[in-house]
């Protein structure tokens, strides 16, 4: 597949999207959940990069409008109103992501009192840790492209609600932990367990957003960050990140593409090759399963293609530390190619997910933006 091929897929893919979710045209069903908004934000971007069509950057900006006004509020069947950070309406427009962001959940959230059920968890609403990291990053790659320094504003207001709200202090106020999922007002853990990479996400966010900060010199700085990334550091020594979870994966792989592209000492450099070690074990561990020969009902689309969109990232970071080989590079092209077909057809188990399918298939195809952390990936 082409250069040209893969952008007009990716084309099709997000402006079927954006008509679906009610952002263009904008409609009152406007249908937004972080995760997936977060690489559709990317995906504008590189198509207005790719195409020189100025339509995906107004998409770009009204989708972080719209993720604002939705999900920096509360759902609509809530007996609380407004934002969820308690400003007023007119200074919660100005600082939309100083409360944090919802997650978009079908579900409200699990009351107070209310025995957990983790089955019906993952479909109730709240905050996720890792979600508000994607977002963050989403509002960098929009300050450089849309040449808007507010996104870095938000970006460092919404680091600082993520840490402020999720972290877990011992009796004498360290910092042990990282919850995984929080209400929506920020008040109470949901979970008590915490992501296997969350400490990891916030670290190398929380870094993206101080160098970008430093690049574009918005009227705040990102020093209120300062503090958080050392007590994330701290969580982040003598951590094993193995997983054989294929979005996991990619997860890391992103990670450490963008810890490559930061300049950084020799803690850095010594995190990134814990990273590479860490993505490549649980590739082979993933590889040896055959998980990839199974009937396609029994994968999830999404997952495969994180592992993909991270595979697309290992020649940035082979560039940056220069390496020599990379024996995996076929293996991103081979999971596109697979899960395609089932993109043109109406194929009932892409539709089950078929927002986050259709565009993280999309960021695969055209990952440049999302893997990079200035103008374009060097």
């Amino acid at each position: 597949m082409g250069p040209d091929d893969a952008t007009a897929i990716a084309a099709q893919l997000m402006s079927a999207f954006a008509s679906r979710t009610g952002l263009n045209p904008a409609s009152e069903n406007q249908q937004r959940y972080l995760w997936t908004d977060a690489f559709a934000v990317c995906n504008f971007l590189e198509l207005c990069e790719r195409t020189g069509d100025e339509l995906y950057r107004r998409w770009a900006a009204d989708l972080i409008e719209q993720v604002h006004h939705l999900l920096g509020r509360y759902r609509g069947d809530d007996v609380r109103q407004g934002w969820i950070s308690g400003l007023d309406e007119q200074t919660g427009r100005q600082h939309p992501t100083k409360g944090g962001l919802r997650i978009g959940k079908p579900l409200s959230e699990r009351g107070p009192g209310e025995p957990i059920d983790e089955r019906m968890e993952w479909e109730r609403d709240g905050q996720y840790f890792h979600y508000l990291t994607k977002w963050m990053h989403a509002l960098c790659r929009a300050a450089f492209k849309i040449g808007e320094p507010a996104y870095v504003v938000q970006a460092i207001e919404l680091g600082a609600a993520a840490f402020n709200g999720f972290v877990h202090r011992s009796a004498s106020g360290d910092v042990v932990g990282i919850y995984w999922k929080m209400s929506t007002d920020l008040s109470r853990p949901l979970t008590l367990a915490m992501g296997l990479h969350d400490a990891l996400d916030g670290l190398i966010t929380f870094r993206e957003v101080q160098h970008v900060s430093w690049k574009m010199r918005p009227k705040i700085e990102a020093s209120d960050l300062a503090s958080a990334v050392e007590s994330l550091w701290q969580l982040c020594r003598n951590r094993d990140w193995t997983t054989d979870d294929p979005l996991g994966i990619g997860g890391l792989l992103f990670d450490a593409c963008r810890l490559s592209l930061l300049t950084g000492g020799h803690a850095e450099q010594e995190l990134l090759q814990q990273l590479t070690n860490a993505s490549g074990k649980g590739l082979r561990s993933f590889l040896a399963s055959r998980a990839l020969t199974r009937p396609p009902r029994q994968r999830l689309a999404f997952r495969e293609l994180g592992l993909a969109i991270g595979l697309k990232a290992v020649p940035v970071m082979i560039d940056r530390t220069h390496g020599t080989s990379n024996p995996y590079q076929s293996l991103a092209d081979e999971i596109v190619n697979a899960w395609l077909p089932l993109a043109r057809t109406p194929d009932e188990l892409w539709h089950t997910h078929r927002d986050i399918n259709d565009v993280m298939l999309a960021t695969a195809l055209i990952p440049e933006t999302f893997l990079s952390i200035d103008e374009r990936i060097p």
